[in-house]
């Protein structure tokens, strides 16, 4: 017997409908951070090492050197990515020719390069200011700085790129989101926490002024990073308060940016009921937020199971983020995203409404059975069929395009 059609029969036996499930996860699209291809450099010719909190390691051959090669090497990633794909943007992939132009100074016609690959290759776009590798982040600030001078900059920042983002969704006729991350924080104990977060919110306040359609809001928030291990200015309380206390706006989870023994997995459930989207960035944290490429683990699991089982795979907008540079970057795009929607293929075929009865009747034993049986169901083989009808490789074949590619492409850039 076919192994599809096998599997199928055994969920099928269960409840669950499979075609439903294959449709689902054709329908929802994946964000995938095109920093990934170049180590977070950009294209802004700075010279300047990753700076505030962020570090790519390894060295591996190839590495995209400007937008032709960067654009090359993802159009061969989502070619063998099955289901949706949106592309995610920093500001500082801005394309201006060889001219020098100031982050706070950028123009949306300099995305009008990126607006044309998305359409070319069906994806969305979404977006992101850049607060980070700049002469401009003084000692670990930006939004929050003592100097109104700093803060005045990175405000003008913040407030170009929404505008960015409002053209792109106007170019694309879609929404997009725009994520506000910023590295402010202190290495020691700080003498005032206050203050720093008065200025934030302050900031904040001029950054969102103004209404723009198109436009998704949100913030994220960070435990530390290098250079800022004893205080986060924009933490999770920070901006959740601010999001609650901001219609509109919404605070994204970064399954990196939290202590070592929280999940999102579990914040996901207390954020639908209060918001009616969740964005996240889901990455691979090794003891600390070190964006290590997305792996099929069982939080990876979990998450996906908490947006299916809460019926919000229209809400909740998955963004990856990771930057590895020990490995192929194209092969991690693919194995990182590909591992995302089996994750959400392994939730869509899970007898949901069995479980939660299996719950609320107290019926735990029987419930814990079949949590652990459903792990060794063949889920592998609904996934090589959805690949299949998404004209992508199966199983491990599309490795072999990533060592062509390698050898006929990446090998002559160095």
């Amino acid at each position: 017997m076919d192994s599809f059609i096998e599997a199928k029969q055994r969920y099928e036996d269960l409840g669950v409908d499979v075609e439903k499930a294959l449709t689902l996860l054709s329908s929802k699209a994946i964000s995938i951070h095109c920093w990934q291809g170049d180590d977070v450099k950009g294209f802004e010719n700075r010279g300047a090492v990753l700076s505030g909190g962020i570090q790519a390691t390894g060295n591996y051959p190839g590495k995209a050197r400007n937008p032709e090669e960067l654009m090359e090497d993802f159009e061969k990633a989502i070619s063998l990515i099955p289901g949706k794909k949106r592309i995610n943007l920093h500001a500082i992939y801005a394309i201006t020719g060889k001219k020098m132009v100031e982050r706070n100074r950028l123009e949306p016609a300099f995305f009008d390069p990126w607006i044309d690959f998305a359409k070319k290759n069906h994806t969305g776009i979404d977006f992101n200011p850049t607060f980070f590798s700049h002469p401009m982040v003084k000692n670990n600030l930006t939004l929050s700085s003592p100097e109104s001078s700093v803060r005045d900059y990175w405000i003008g920042h913040g407030i170009i790129c929404r505008r960015i983002a409002a053209y792109i969704a106007q170019k694309m006729n879609d929404s997009v989101l725009n994520n506000l991350w910023i590295p402010d924080g202190y290495k020691d104990i700080p003498a005032d926490r206050l203050g720093p977060r008065q200025r934030l919110k302050d900031s904040l306040d001029k950054i969102y002024a103004e209404k723009l359609s198109g436009v998704i809001d949100c913030l994220e928030s960070k435990v530390f990073g290098i250079g800022l291990e004893s205080y986060t200015v924009g933490s999770a309380e920070f901006y959740l308060s601010y999001a609650l206390s901001h219609p509109g706006i919404y605070n994204l989870l970064d399954n990196g940016h939290y202590h070592p023994t929280e999940v999102i997995s579990d914040k996901i459930s207390s954020f639908l009921i209060f918001f009616d989207k969740l964005p996240l960035h889901v990455t691979r944290p090794v003891r600390w937020d070190s964006d290590h490429v997305v792996l099929l683990d069982d939080e990876l699991k979990e998450i996906a199971r908490e947006i299916v089982r809460n019926d919000a795979l229209d809400k909740v907008l998955i963004g990856l983020d990771y930057f590895d540079a020990s490995v192929n970057r194209i092969a991690a795009w693919v194995i990182g995203t590909r591992n995302m929607q089996k994750a959400l293929l392994f939730a869509l075929l899970q007898p949901i409404e069995k479980m939660k009865k299996q719950q609320d009747e107290y019926r735990f034993t029987e419930l814990m059975m079949l949590n652990e049986e459903l792990k060794t169901f063949p889920f592998g083989a609904i996934w090589d069929e959805w690949c299949g009808r998404e004209n992508v490789p199966q199983g491990r074949n599309w490795f072999k395009e990533i060592e062509r590619y390698e050898q006929d492409i990446l090998s002559r850039r160095n």
